[in-house]
């Protein structure tokens, strides 16, 4: 196992910093210049150069490359052109409310997505199956900005049963910062009141992203369970007398349940990235609508930020689902 885990670290470095080359050369290539873009085309050019010299960019793009990697080795990602706060206290500010947003969605879809998925591979062929398959094809065509905007219409301006954009309501004060997540620091606090008005601002974005890795996981787990019901020991599971529930559950679920995970994984880290639309339809300030500001701003430290989180989240999500493996399946060896 510890030969495996150090194997795949080296594997993931290697990954993330092939995608560090790429995404630094290739942000560099973009035509326009950062500092003009932020101060303005009647800035003088005096001063435009001035800053530019400041912040390394009229140095050869290998040479930036060079001190990007000597500062991210001593953990410095630089400083946003955009914010003039080092990226790392960006980043730290904007990915716990991207976590809380992921892991929200996360169990909506998962908990929903199975469920209906168990549904449709057990009424197979029935008018239940088609019902959930039609409607499973709507959902994955179905825009998340359009559906976040028609949720906002429906339950926050006409019935006003649930609260607009933003993380809490502009009258309650933000709990003391621990971990930065806005639900855990309220409780730490005993702050109940943000805390539930956290949650249920939490609701409909959650429900918008959920709603996509929900239909993801159903059709995954759809398809999963129907080629384990059909067989033997499900048969014999059955023949046996045991409850469906159970040949359902524990049977059926558990030894279909490897392509399920990897399937969660993945939206997981997807989430995780950042979701700009859903973020921006919602006033959410995590990690998606930062990288995509930092990239139409060409803040290149940002970008470079943004980007290596992206990269080793993705890495830890892929890693966690192999270690998953060995856990449903203890016959899975790690070599």
């Amino acid at each position: 196992m510890w030969a495996y885990l150090v194997r795949r670290a080296l594997l993931s470095g290697l990954a993330i910093f092939g995608v560090l080359v790429i995404v630094f050369f290739l942000s560099h290539i973009i035509p326009g210049d950062p500092v003009a873009a932020i101060l303005g085309p009647q800035a003088p050019h005096d001063l435009i150069e001035d800053i530019r010299r400041r912040w390394g960019l009229d140095r050869p793009v290998h040479e930036q490359f060079v001190r990007f990697v000597g500062r991210l080795v001593r953990g410095d990602l630089g400083t946003s052109i955009a914010t003039h706060r080092p990226v790392v206290q960006d980043l730290r500010e904007f990915f716990p409310a991207t976590i809380e947003l992921a892991t929200a969605a996360i169990l909506v879809g998962v908990a929903a997505g199975l469920s209906v998925g168990i549904t449709s591979a057990v009424a197979h062929g029935r008018w239940i199956d088609h019902v959930v398959r039609f409607f499973s094809l709507i959902g994955l065509s179905m825009p998340v900005f359009w559906l976040g905007l028609i949720l906002l219409f429906i339950f926050y301006s006409r019935l006003g049963i649930l609260p607009g954009p933003g993380q809490l309501d502009i009258f309650l004060s933000r709990p003391p910062a621990v971990t930065g997540l806005i639900t855990i620091d309220a409780l730490i606090a005993r702050d109940f009141s943000a805390l539930r008005n956290a949650l249920s601002h939490m609701i409909l974005p959650a429900v918008v992203l959920g709603s996509h890795a929900l239909v993801g996981i159903a059709r995954i787990t759809r398809a999963s369970m129907l080629e384990v019901l059909g067989q033997d020991y499900i048969k014999v599971a059955r023949a046996k007398g045991l409850a469906e529930r159970t040949v359902i559950l524990r049977h059926a679920l558990k030894n279909a349940f490897l392509p399920i995970i990897t399937v969660i994984g993945i939206y997981y880290g997807g989430l995780l990235e950042g979701a700009v639309l859903t973020e921006t339809v919602f006033g959410w300030p995590g990690v998606g609508r930062y990288a995509t500001s930092a990239i139409l701003s060409q803040d290149f430290a940002a970008i470079m930020g943004a980007t290596l989180l992206i990269a080793l989240v993705f890495s830890l999500a892929n890693l966690a689902v192999d270690l998953a493996y060995g856990i449903l399946n203890p016959k899975i060896r790690y070599e």
